[in-house]
């Protein structure tokens, strides 16, 4: 990226494959410079030389062919010609010689564009939701077999540190590593202590607010809350979440979980629309949401259906999101905070030139001709004519 914005990239030719004699990947000469002329500012000039190179009589190591006098005269004559060559076909169809492309800087280039779609949710709280916060996330396993094995000891004082030898020696055995931060948690009573406080809360929120199972997550959070508050319980962020995602899960069919609502004035719209480079009636393509009070919305995204996309520096993002991805998907919106620019320079992309598939009168000619020049052989061998195995057929 820096080389190309900074205007230092001049050309870059392809090598043929199996011209160095420890490697046969196909390799690139890179001709940078601080001085370009004029009118090779701005500009790039991609020279495919793969087909051009003469067979050795004998391999060297990796090294099976070289340049020809007359393939450095092409390279070096294309190279100051600065001018496009069209890739010439030979008899059979087959690309052979040397083709040039010049670009702008600015066409290897493209935003790297993160696509949001809404997270939907069901969530229903039962016991058998509730059960995994007794355990730590990252520790579940050894976590599960000292409770199986230890039921309520695991709370006592100092039991856990006397199981420490016994439990690392269980871990090893399962193929699990934990590292001095892990073995002091998982052998921290004060933790599990804290866990076993926090599934007690999970329960009392399961008498509060019922096991009906719902498909609008937004009024169960409400209904969570307002248990929470009229209990005086006190949770941090983390372990609120940590029991909502519990006893929740993705469902096509739920509600858009809504992550913000948001009053605005004419000048925050006026702001936002600013920012963004699209009218009021186009921000729902960036995430947000006009309500029939006049509010805006703002739905929480799912990282498992988040995508991106690749636009090129010359197009624009929205323009290429409406005509690519919202016609397919269309509740997606775009993520501009996460926009990053980068450059890629694909030799495959600029230079491969499909090649039609023969046709079939063409392939049943070569059959019968091979199967002509079976039956000699087979006569050759045998000391018959081929009309005498002709007629054994």
């Amino acid at each position: 990226r820096h080389i190309i914005e900074n205007d230092l990239l001049d050309t870059i030719i392809q090598l043929p494959n199996n011209l160095f004699y420890n490697t046969g990947i196909t390799t690139y000469i890179w001709l940078l410079t601080n001085a370009k002329p004029a009118d090779r500012q701005g500009r790039v000039q991609l020279i495919d030389a793969n087909l051009l190179f003469r067979k050795l009589r004998k391999n060297l190591g990796d090294k099976n062919c070289e340049f020809a006098p007359e393939h450095i005269e092409a390279i070096t004559s294309a190279y100051l010609a600065f001018q496009p060559i069209e890739r010439q076909l030979d008899a059979n169809g087959d690309p052979t010689g040397i083709a040039v492309q010049i670009f702008d800087n600015t066409d290897f280039g493209y935003h790297k564009v993160t696509i949001e779609r809404p997270d939907r949710r069901r969530a229903q709280i039962t016991r058998e939701r509730l059960a995994p916060l007794r355990f730590e996330k990252s520790l579940r396993e050894p976590m599960e077999h000292l409770w199986e094995t230890h039921g309520e000891a695991v709370y006592d004082a100092g039991f856990l540190k006397a199981q420490a030898k016994p439990i690392v020696a269980w871990c090893e055995e399962q193929g699990i590593t934990l590292n001095a931060k892990a073995r002091a948690k998982l052998l921290d009573t004060a933790n599990w202590k804290r866990l076993r406080e926090l599934l007690a809360h999970g329960h009392t929120l399961m008498q509060a607010v019922g096991t009906e199972e719902t498909a609008d997550y937004n009024a169960f959070v409400e209904r969570v809350n307002k248990a929470l508050k009229a209990r005086k319980i006190k949770l941090s962020a983390t372990e609120k979440n940590a029991i909502l995602n519990a006893v929740s899960w993705y469902a096509e069919d739920a509600e858009k979980v809504i992550d913000k609502s948001l009053r605005l004035s004419n000048a925050e719209l006026a702001a936002v629309t600013a920012r963004l480079g699209c009218d009021v009636a186009d921000l729902g393509d960036f995430g947000l949401y006009k309500q029939p009070d006049g509010s805006w919305l703002t739905y929480a995204s799912n990282a498992d259906l988040r995508d991106a996309e690749s636009v090129p520096l010359k197009d624009s993002i929205h323009r290429y999101f409406r005509a690519e991805v919202k016609p397919h998907v269309g509740e997606a919106w775009i993520n501009l905070d996460t926009v990053k620019i980068g450059y890629e320079i694909s030799f495959n992309k600029y230079f491969y030139r499909h090649k039609p598939l023969r046709g079939l009168d063409q392939v049943t000619a070569d059959i019968l001709a091979l199967e002509q020049q079976a039956d000699g052989l087979i006569s050759d061998i045998l000391g018959v004519p081929v009309a005498a195995l002709s007629e054994v057929e």
